[in-house]
């Protein structure tokens, strides 16, 4: 009875709240309503009126102002008019105001003064006032200004109508609603939920395991289902368990339950910290609210199933602006907000370094190095010492997280952190440190532009393990390192030894998780849409769509595309209004002048291309130049005929696993750039070469022709790549490798 009476209480209650709510707004809408109609009439009145008026202001012709402002004043709700001079003294006033405006109001005098409209709400006597005040020009110079007074009261009593008719009449409806719906509750929930009861009891008890033995079908039943994908979850956890406890089979999927029991068995107990420059969950101040933000980046994508699955600590720069408001006292808070899996441990950099190291170092200078993308990278020695810096300062704390912890697992991720691996491991050589490398590795020329090559080898060479994407950049690695540093090479085992220390070399290519049994928990799954209603927005209405999700980066070949776009449409006109590209395009780094140039040049080319091809409704490029959702991605991945992934160098690009795991229909054709690590993988992409604008046009032509037959065969083996070697597989093997590398050293050093 009294569950009942606190149910009865809350809904009233909640009504009510609603009610009030849509009260205020109604009342908001119809001052809004009647004060727009109170400017509007007035308006309108004074532009007549003014131009009665304005030719009498100075010429002495007052008896005859008199009588017009009388004449006017006696309309409805017209409280009055006055014509005033430029000093503000009244020329002529309706008498019913006259003892209430010999001092014009200071509105008068402003708009007199600055020349312009003004308006103003006053109260004169006991009423309120809307008060209108229009300059006189009679020879192009204000003269004088016309003031129209309205009887405003009026509104505050229609509001007060509102107020005593609309809100009881809404609450005595609610309250009947309520009613309603409370007896409604009652009679189709008691029973269900008893139902409900037995049946969890039975499925806990493991005498059922799915819905389909509940004795009917009711509202409960999408709980049900919940409540048996749990069930079914935790038999997959505890077959996961087994499958690594006995072994993995060489061809089992790895999932996030899986990967866990695996490094709890590999690690033995061995805690695991992960250490970036980008953190995964990032605060801001939205008005006086703190908003949790998942930033857009492949490395938290790969990076959050490890950490989620071995409850480690990830150390990172504090970003947002409210990252520090929701730290303790040691600045770290567990993470994902919704259901804490680890420890975020936060470093907070000055401007001065995050110019210096992120936008200097980092992104001017080993950026455009790494990435064959002919782009000039620039080396200033302020950027230096403060790349050396601030990698000092996150080896504090990480030294200071490190502390107490016995054999812990390092990892270190991208070249944000080339010297953190000696730095760490001077300290604690007790460390498994492991660096993984995210972006390409030129050949030792290139790389021999750096001033510092030395000192970022030398720094890199502190880790047990460096992993790169694909065996090329490994290669490339080692060469340098065999032309730069005094070492030994063994190519037969792709390590360096330099004096008692030894760094394994090794690729690792990294996935994403492919969104079936396997997928991250929370990402849900969406419904894909057609071209028409995807585009409806936009009012283009193309028989094919191909897409591209990009940073706004030079090294992602952007210009090339477009350029391509051009000759496809030129070299096979029939395509010219069926057949539109979207760009998915994020902005990026724009601190930094080549970004700005860069987005500019992009805009200008994507104007220009349009400009030329454009027919009515129909534009071949539509570029969608802001930060876009997973699940707004997601949607363009399903609907696309093809995705085009044109960079110019890159480590691995995920955007190519991602069109392809979207792809559950089996259709769409991949565009993959042959200089990308992805393109090693997924041989049955239409692989072009970005630089050769015919080789691109002529692949959006076989892909917008190819046969569903073949798109099927293609893609359900691309599917298949993507499905087997995900991102906790790549998981799996650096963290493996990681320990096993250490084990091997010590038997090596015992021997």
């Amino acid at each position: 009875m009294r569950i009942t009476l606190r149910l009865v209480l809350a809904i009233v209650t909640v009504v009510s709240v609603i009610v009030l709510a849509f009260t205020l707004l109604q009342v908001r809408q119809e001052k809004l309503r009647q004060t727009s109609d109170l400017e509007r009439r007035t308006s309108l009145l004074a532009e007549s009126l003014g131009e009665t008026v304005e030719p009498l202001v100075g010429q002495g012709q007052s008896a005859r102002l008199q009588r017009i402002v009388e004449k006017f004043g006696n309309r409805e709700r017209l409280a009055g008019v006055a014509v005033y001079d430029m000093k503000g003294l009244p020329l002529a006033v309706t008498h019913t105001l006259a003892a209430h405006v010999a001092t014009p109001p200071k509105r008068v005098i402003e708009a007199i003064t600055a020349d312009r409209e003004m308006s103003d709400v006053i109260t004169i006597g006991d009423k309120l006032m809307y008060v209108f005040v229009v300059p006189l020009r009679p020879e192009a110079q204000v003269a004088g200004a016309l003031v129209l007074f309205h009887d405003a009261s009026y509104i505050q009593h229609r509001l007060d109508q509102i107020w005593q008719h609309n809100f009881i009449r809404f609450l005595v409806q609610a309250l009947l609603i309520s009613l309603t719906t409370l007896f409604v509750v009652q009679l189709t929930l008691v029973r269900p939920l008893a139902r409900m009861t037995e049946w969890i009891k039975r499925l806990r008890k493991g005498e059922v395991n799915d819905s389909s033995s509940l004795p009917s079908k009711d509202l409960l039943n999408p709980l049900a289902a919940e409540v048996t994908q749990l069930a079914k979850s935790l038999s997959a956890a505890k077959a996961a368990a087994e499958d690594t406890r006995f072994g993995q089979a060489g061809n089992s999927l790895w999932a996030p339950t899986s990967l866990k029991e695996h490094l709890r068995i590999t690690l033995q107990g061995r805690s695991i910290f992960v250490i970036s420059n980008r953190e995964p969950y990032i605060h801001v101040k939205r008005g006086k609210q703190v908003e949790c933000v998942v930033p857009a980046s492949g490395l938290v994508s790969a990076l959050e199933p490890v950490l989620a699955a071995c409850e480690g600590t990830w150390i990172a720069h504090g970003s947002g602006d409210a990252d520090s408001l929701v730290v303790d006292d040691a600045d770290r808070l567990r993470v994902p907000p919704a259901d804490p899996k680890y420890i975020l441990r936060r470093v907070w950099l000055t401007k001065a370094e995050e110019q210096g190291y992120y936008y200097g170092f980092a992104n001017e200078g080993l950026w455009p190095l790494c990435h064959i993308a002919h782009t000039r990278p620039v080396f200033q020695a302020d950027d230096w010492q403060y790349y050396r810096d601030v990698n000092d300062k996150f080896a504090q704390v990480a030294l200071a997280e490190l502390e107490g912890v016995e054999e812990p697992c390092v990892l270190i991720q991208d070249y944000h952190f080339a010297l953190l691996p000696r730095l760490i491991k001077e300290r604690r050589p007790d460390a498994r440190v492991g660096l993984f490398w995210h972006i390409p590795w030129p050949n030792p020329e290139s790389f021999g532009i750096c001033p510092w090559q030395r000192e970022l080898l030398h720094g890199m060479l502190g880790a047990d393990l460096i992993g790169f994407h694909i065996q090329f950049h490994c290669n490339n690695f080692l060469e340098t390192v065999d032309r730069v540093l005094e070492s030994r090479i063994e190519w037969e085992h792709f390590a360096v030894r330099r004096g008692n220390s030894t760094t394994y070399v090794k690729p690792f290519p990294i996935s994403i998780a492919f969104p079936d049994g396997t997928a991250a928990p929370g990402e849900g799954t969406v419904e894909p849409q057609g071209k028409d209603a995807l585009l409806m927005q936009f009012g283009v209405r193309p028989t094919y769509l191909a897409v591209g999700v990009d940073r706004l980066d030079y090294t992602k070949g952007l210009l090339e595309r477009l350029r391509g776009i051009e000759r496809f449409l030129e070299k096979y006109p029939r395509f010219q209004g069926e057949f539109t590209f979207v760009e998915l395009g994020a902005p990026s780094r724009t601190h930094i002048k080549q970004y700005q140039d860069l987005i500019a040049a992009i805009e200008a080319e994507s104007d220009r291309i349009n400009w030329r091809f454009q027919n009515g409704d129909w534009k071949p490029i539509l570029l969608l130049k802001r930060h876009h959702t997973g699940q707004a991605i997601r949607l363009f991945y399903k609907a696309a005929d093809a995705c085009l992934v044109t960079s110019l160098h890159d480590g691995m690009n995920l955007v190519a696993k991602e069109f392809v795991a979207a792809r559950e229909d089996e259709q769409g054709v991949l565009i993959l750039s042959r200089f990308t690590g992805a393109s090693r993988e997924l041989r049955d992409a239409l692989i072009v070469n970005p630089y050769d604008i015919e080789e691109l046009a002529d692949a959006i032509y076989a892909a917008v022709n190819m046969t569903k037959e073949e798109q099927t065969v293609r893609m359900r083996r691309m599917r298949e790549v993507v499905r087997e070697r995900n991102v906790y597989r790549w998981a799996a093997d650096l963290m493996t490798e990681l320990v096993q590398v250490r084990v091997e050293e010590s038997q090596v050093s015992v021997t």
